[in-house]
């Protein structure tokens, strides 16, 4: 694994009117400064390991 991953962080906000919008969930565990991955069926903290599965979509 790399030493050193570039992150891009202008990825993780938008500003709309002024005011800056997380795009990304935030770990309530940990606080406002630590951003949750999103996976395909869960969110997930690095720092704490802290997991919040989503609900399947019901297909018509």
């Amino acid at each position: 694994m790399a030493k050193h991953q570039n992150v891009q962080k202008y990825k993780y906000y938008k500003i709309e009117d002024g005011k800056v919008i997380r795009l990304k969930k935030t770990c309530p565990r940990c606080g406002p400064g630590v951003f949750m991955a999103e996976h395909l069926n869960r969110y997930s903290c690095g720092r704490c390991g802290y997991t919040e599965w989503k609900k399947p979509e019901k297909k018509k």
